[in-house]
């Protein structure tokens, strides 16, 4: 954590002052009207979009890890994104736009508890197989999101979730990314009772635990945070995989401990992803998507064969 905050610190002053518009620090000292308006309308505004989005994936992807009993579940592999958008695009075809958060935030949610049932009921006995099956769940509700914005002629609005990109953040368009905080606080809150479902069923009930509203809990928080982010920014795929393993890897199992650090490492990486974005055909801009998706897949094919190593070491 010592090293943590000042990387999370420097990064942020390198978000804020890295792009195509020279943002000096003496003309706002100065009151200067145009470097403000930067600053407060851009700037600022797509640096806590970038800590929300990277601090509230991170920690539903933790979440999903517990309520689904498996270390490499996570939104982007279980199907919730995909289910947001599925969401998205019956929002744009039933209202006429894509701001209708109770069809969204439900469809999300139906997916997810839909999978978390399925894997409950199958009982994998190899955990590769349920981010697999998640992510073919994923495609199969991506497909009917793209055949119905296809019917309806609404694909260029979908096409435009599944490129994230932090570019088009101005003051006014990303707050609905502050669900991240209630989410980190029920999610601290309840860190106790998620790791005993984590622990599984008959381990719950013993304590007392009401299992499935525990669950519903779980699904609930990381449907919002998840459709949330991809409402706003878009795809990020692998992240709620990637910093919840990392983490656990040097401090454990310990969800209590572990959910801060998840969230901080979550926006340090999305902060490096999208200052490497910004500065790699400088001045032009990678879409962050592109980088998350190299690293995330990268990390995800590590973890799988560690995994299968050290069951075959078992």
């Amino acid at each position: 954590m010592k090293i943590l905050l000042p990387v999370f610190v420097l990064l942020s002053v390198a978000s804020v002052f890295v792009g195509v518009i020279d943002l000096d620090m003496a003309a706002i000292w100065q009151g200067d009207t145009a470097a403000l308006e930067l600053l407060l309308v851009s700037r600022l505004p797509r640096l806590l979009a970038i800590w929300l989005a990277g601090a509230g994936l991170s920690i539903a992807g933790l979440i999903m890890q517990q309520i689904s009993q498996n270390r490499f579940a996570a939104p982007s592999t279980t199907g919730t994104i995909e289910c947001a958008m599925f969401g998205y695009v019956l929002s744009l075809v039933l209202f006429g736009d894509g701001n209708n958060l109770p069809v969204i935030f439900g469809s999300a949610m139906a997916g997810t508890l839909l999978f978390v049932n399925f894997i409950h009921g199958v009982q994998f006995k190899n955990a590769i197989y349920v981010p697999l099956i998640g992510i073919i769940f994923g495609n199969v509700v991506g497909a009917a999101a793209t055949f119905v914005a296809y019917k309806y002629d609404v694909v260029q609005n979908l096409s435009g979730w599944e490129m994230a990109n932090f570019s088009s953040i101005l003051l006014g368009n990303y707050e609905l990314l502050y669900l991240a905080l209630p989410v980190g606080i029920v999610s601290y809150w309840f860190a106790t009772r998620l790791s005993a479902v984590g622990m599984g069923r008959d381990f719950s009930v013993n304590l007392g635990l009401n299992y499935r509203q525990v669950v519903l809990l779980g699904v609930m928080l990381v449907s919002v945070m998840s459709a949330s982010v991809v409402m706003i920014v878009g795809m990020l795929p692998f992240l709620g995989l990637i910093v919840p393993n990392l983490v656990s890897r040097y401090l454990g199992d310990n969800m209590r401990r572990n959910l801060p650090v998840t969230a901080l490492c979550g926006a340090i990486l999305v902060l490096v992803c999208d200052v490497l974005g910004r500065l790699i055909i400088f001045p032009h801009e990678v879409p962050i998507t592109m980088i998350i998706s190299l690293l995330g897949g990268a990390a995800f094919i590590y973890l799988v064969l560690q995994d299968t190593r050290r069951r075959q070491g078992a």
